[in-house]
C-alpha cells in the first residue's frame, strides 16, 4: 500500500494556518456584533423580516456595508438570509431590547470599555499593570463612576446578565438561613432581586458605590421589593452594613489577594462570628480544556487588578480573611458556583 504521506488535507480539515487566521480576526466578529447592537437591528427583526434596504433605512445606515456585515454573520448563525429577506436566528435575537435572555447592553458595554484597553494589552503582559489603567488613565472603576451614562451601561450590562447568563440560577440553589441578606457590590439589585423574590420572610441591602446603587430603586420597585429591600451608597474597602448572609456575585474576581482580604474583612467587621459569605463566582478547573473562567480571567488581566481563581485560591483566600470554605456547589452554567463560607 502506497504511503499517504503527501496527501491533500481532507476538505473538513482547516489547516493549522487558517485555524490561525480565524482565531486573529476574533476581533471582528465582536466589532460587528457591536454594531448590530448598537443599531439595534435585531430588535428589529424581532418584528418580522426586513430587506437590506428596509433595515437601512431604520437604522439610518449604509446599505451597502450593513449588508456585508449582516451576510457575514449570518456564517455565524446570527442571521438567516432568504433572497433579499433577511431573518434574526434565535442566537441573534438575543442582541435585542426586549429579548427575556437580552445581552444587548453587555455587548455594548464590553465594546465601549474594554475594547480600547485590550491594545494594550502588550504592557500588561510586560508589566502586569492592568491595560484599563494605561488606557484611561484611572483604574476602571474610577473611570466608569466618573460618567453618569457609563455608570448607567454598566448597570444595564450587569443587569443582562442577571437574568440572561445567570437565568435559571437559582432554581435549585437555596441561600443559607439569615433574616438579611446583603449584596455587596450588588449594582441595581437585579441579583438580589431573583434571590429575594421566593423569600418573603428575609429583608436585604443592595450595597455599592453611591452613583451605582442609584438604580436599584427602579429595578427594586418593579420586583415589588421597595418595602424589605433598601439601596445603601458606600464603599467596600471602608465598611458595609450588618446582615446575616452576605452575597457578592463577581466581585472578588475584580481584584487582587490584597484587596479581597480587605473587603471579606470589611465584612468580617460588620458580621457576627457564625455569618455566611456566598461569592458567585466561576472556578477555574485544573487542566487545559476549554472553560468560560479562563477566558475570563484575560478580561480580568487588562481591566482590572484581579483574577478568576481555582478551588485551593479561593481557600486559601478565605482562610486567611478569617472565613472558612464550607462547601462550593455548582449551577446550571460553568459560569458561576456558589461559594459559601462562615466568619470563624
Amino acid at each position: 500500500m502506497g504511503t499517504t504521506e503527501n496527501a491533500p488535507a481532507s476538505p473538513l480539515e482547516i489547516p493549522p494556518s487558517l485555524q490561525m487566521l480565524q482565531l486573529l480576526t476574533g476581533f471582528q466578529i465582536s466589532q460587528a456584533l457591536y454594531v448590530v447592537a448598537k443599531l439595534d437591528v435585531a430588535t428589529i427583526l424581532s418584528n418580522g423580516p426586513r430587506t437590506i434596504d428596509q433595515l437601512a433605512a431604520e437604522t439610518s445606515a449604509s446599505a451597502d456595508a450593513l449588508g456585508r456585515i449582516i451576510r457575514f454573520l449570518a456564517t455565524l448563525g446570527v442571521f438567516r438570509t432568504d433572497g433579499d429577506q433577511i431573518e434574526v436566528t434565535e442566537l441573534g435575537a438575543t442582541l435585542g431590547e426586549d429579548h427575556p435572555d437580552s445581552f444587548k447592553y453587555g455587548a455594548l458595554y464590553w465594546m465601549e470599555t474594554h475594547y480600547g484597553p485590550f491594545g494594550d494589552f502588550l504592557t500588561t503582559a510586560r508589566t502586569g499593570e492592568s491595560a484599563a489603567t494605561r488606557h484611561f488613565g484611572q483604574p476602571f472603576f474610577d473611570w466608569i463612576s466618573s460618567d453618569p451614562e457609563r455608570a448607567e451601561l454598566q448597570n444595564r450590562a450587569f443587569a443582562n446578565a442577571a437574568t440572561g447568563l445567570r437565568s435559571g440560577l437559582f432554581r435549585e440553589y437555596n441561600l443559607p438561613d439569615g433574616a438579611v441578606v446583603a449584596d455587596i457590590g450588588g449594582a441595581d439589585g437585579s441579583m438580589l432581586s431573583q434571590l429575594l423574590m421566593d423569600a418573603p420572610d428575609r429583608r436585604g441591602i443592595v450595597f455599592d458605590r453611591p452613583e451605582i446603587v442609584a438604580g436599584a430603586q427602579k429595578t427594586l420597585a418593579e420586583h415589588g421589593l421597595t418595602d424589605r429591600v433598601q439601596g445603601v451608597g458606600g464603599d467596600f474597602f471602608e465598611s458595609v452594613p450588618t446582615a446575616d448572609v452576605y452575597t457578592l456575585s463577581y466581585i472578588l474576581h475584580d481584584w487582587d489577594d490584597e484587596s479581597c482580604r480587605r473587603i471579606l474583612r470589611s465584612i468580617a467587621d460588620a458580621a457576627e462570628p457564625g455569618a455566611r459569605v456566598v461569592l458567585i463566582e466561576a472556578v477555574i478547573p485544573p487542566g487545559d480544556e476549554p472553560h468560560p473562567a479562563k477566558v475570563i480571567d484575560l478580561t480580568m488581566l487588562a481591566i482590572t487588578t484581579g483574577r478568576e481563581r481555582t478551588t485551593e485560591e479561593f481557600q486559601a483566600l478565605l482562610d486567611s480573611a478569617g472565613f472558612t470554605l464550607d462547601r462550593i456547589v455548582p449551577s446550571p452554567t460553568p459560569v458561576v458556583s456558589f461559594i459559601e463560607a462562615t466568619l470563624r
